[in-house]
């Protein structure tokens, strides 16, 4: 019988004690490792980890296609430098093997070193690299930290929640899923226009502006190919986000909120999200 799936959590920056490392989605690791199928076996085996360092391939990344790993949880924290070229080129092999992708980024220009992946790249739009191809949305969403400039589309306080829309019919990453963390300044993905395996399965709703924003991107590509998914930012999946207490790094200077810790449904919407992403990267029936 088959063992677990063997999913790969890993950040685009070396361990930096004051920064999004890997330590700061521990509950998501908890989580994943703790589901178990209808015997009570582990449904995942969970590996997570920070690259190695900087300028030169990361020897996991780089050998990615060869490895056993069965997803790439891919949190992008960098300020474009995250990926090596050999990085790159062995995510798109694990890909083309059928290995399945989620890679995730935030505001502004956090997280554009996912600009050099091939096809799930293009669905990440930024400030410097790849804009949002409306232009009228190259202007700030978020006016309150000043720093941060576009994308930064204000879906809430860390520490709340926000409701998502249903682009189309429901897709399977979002059965059962109404709500997911909110964040201050999320960053833009979108489908991009000469890719048909991909779309946009749900949008959120900025509280400063009104203005709708994507949360997600599917891509169901063909037979052999792994299964992908751009998310608009990995405060979704972050510690800080599911429950404030948890910390964060000293340059983080808006207050949290408490939505999340009032209101059980949606937390357990977060986690079924964390869920359904897994389930539906490795194929699995939900």
């Amino acid at each position: 019988m088959a063992g677990p799936v063997k999913i790969l959590l890993q950040t685009t920056i070396p361990t930096v004690e004051d920064d999004w490392h890997i330590g700061r989605f521990a509950m998501l690791a908890e989580h994943l490792a703790s589901l178990k199928d209808d015997a009570g076996r582990p449904l995942y085996a969970v590996t997570a980890r920070d690259r190695a360092t900087t300028g030169a391939p990361d020897p996991v990344l780089s050998k990615l296609d060869e490895s056993d790993f069965d997803q790439l949880w891919l949190f992008a924290v960098d300020v474009g430098d995250g990926l090596h070229a050999d990085d790159c080129a062995a995510i798109g092999r694990f890909r083309n093997r059928g290995g399945g992708l989620m890679a995730t980024r935030d505001h502004m220009d956090l997280g554009s070193s996912l600009c050099s992946l091939a096809g799930v790249g293009d669905a990440h739009f930024f400030h410097s690299r790849n804009q949002e191809p409306d232009e009228s949305r190259h202007c700030r969403d978020d006016e309150v930290t000043t720093d941060i400039d576009w994308p930064n589309y204000h879906s809430g306080a860390n520490g709340d929640f926000q409701a998502v829309k249903i682009v189309g019919e429901r897709h399977p990453l979002f059965e059962g899923v109404d709500f997911l963390p909110a964040h201050p300044h999320e960053g833009a993905v979108g489908a991009p226009a000469d890719d048909p395996a991909a779309r946009v399965v749900a949008t959120g709703c900025s509280r400063v502006t009104g203005r709708d924003f994507n949360l997600a991107v599917a891509f169901e590509p063909g037979d052999g190919e792994g299964r992908a998914v751009a998310q608009s930012t990995f405060h979704h999946f972050c510690d800080y986000n599911w429950d404030p207490s948890a910390g964060c790094p000293s340059f983080v200077s808006e207050a949290p909120g408490d939505g999340l810790k009032r209101n059980p449904e949606a937390a357990r919407s977060v986690r079924r999200y964390a869920e359904n992403v897994a389930a539906w990267l490795g194929r699995r029936s939900l």
